[in-house]
């Protein structure tokens, strides 16, 4: 599943290619039937908080998407191409697709691990928008809209402060590392940042959140935002510090890009132990006994 980092990066996107435009709007495929309320509108802006995105087309009409495990974007200039696959929803502006094809690519978010952040569309150039596969598609009023926000625990990117995840997190019983993936708590947070942000912290994910002390938990949400804000741009979520991989400098390769994430079975960069997995809040969870002080196991 996309992390926050992917979902505000592709409101950037998308505000720069489509905000302050007319924009065109249909399903293709018929799976999304709302979108006569809002095709041939101006799109006012476009938000991301955790997980999902809204598309403000003023009036009680914001198109939220939540990418869930399957959904995805691709993005193009030019021409709209034929209709391909599981099409729930795409999206144009009528002048940009009668320009010509620019350079640039639109890369899968599955490629994240080997994407840079290079050779996509400039986001400006970007003509038409595909949507498929996503958990939802829908049409939101204000009132829905700000529901979700209330529901949601602060975002590391929308420049919310710690205090909300804090106070949540210190009433809890509940394991850190279950906390940090329950989007009521930190909304944002998926596997990748939950596994690297505690083995940053060396903290073991099993410690209660009521033991972890407020101290480490504000450096964890600062750490969050930059190593967000970082993966933005470059969408293979690095998460390792120089000193710590076996090349300290040159381009970070693929295998020492994180610490422990999808690690298991390999030595730590710092201790040497064995990484270490088993499934906990219904995801795999990385961590190494040693860095993290495994008292609770």
């Amino acid at each position: 599943m996309p992390e926050g980092n992917e979902i505000h990066r592709w409101a950037e996107r998308h505000a720069a290619a489509f905000a302050g435009k007319i924009v065109r709007v249909d399903g293709p495929q018929g799976r999304f039937t709302d979108a006569a309320m809002i095709d041939g509108r101006k799109l006012k802006r476009v938000m991301a908080v955790g997980k999902h995105v809204g598309y403000d087309f003023g009036k009680d009409l914001i198109l939220h998407v939540h990418l869930g495990l399957q959904g995805d974007f691709t993005e193009g200039s030019g021409p709209l191409p034929d209709v391909r696959g599981a099409l729930r929803l795409r999206m144009w502006n009528d002048a940009a697709v009668k320009r010509p094809v620019v350079p640039g690519v639109s890369k899968r978010h599955a490629w994240y691990s080997d994407d840079d952040g290079t050779g996509h569309i400039e986001p400006s150039k970007v003509a038409w928008v595909e949507l498929r596969g996503p958990m939802d598609c829908s049409i939101y009023s204000q009132e829905k809209w700000d529901a979700l926000l209330e529901r949601l625990g602060p975002d590391p990117l929308n420049g919310d402060g710690p205090e909300k995840m804090i106070a949540r997190v210190a009433k809890s019983k509940k394991a850190i590392g279950e906390l940090l993936m329950d989007q009521s708590v930190a909304a944002g947070v998926g596997n990748i940042f939950r596994a690297e942000l505690l083995f940053r912290a060396r903290l073991s994910p099993f410690t209660p959140g009521k033991e972890v002390a407020e101290s480490t938990l504000r450096s964890i949400w600062k750490e969050a935002g930059v190593l967000m804000k970082a993966g933005m741009v470059d969408r293979r979520i690095v998460t390792t510090k120089p000193k710590d991989r076996p090349h300290k400098s040159g381009p970070v390769l693929k295998e020492e890009a994180h610490y422990v994430y999808r690690r298991q079975g390999r030595p730590c960069f710092i201790s040497g132990t064995k990484i270490l997995t088993k499934v906990m809040a219904g995801r795999n969870l990385f961590w190494c006994p040693v860095c993290q002080d495994l008292k609770a196991e």
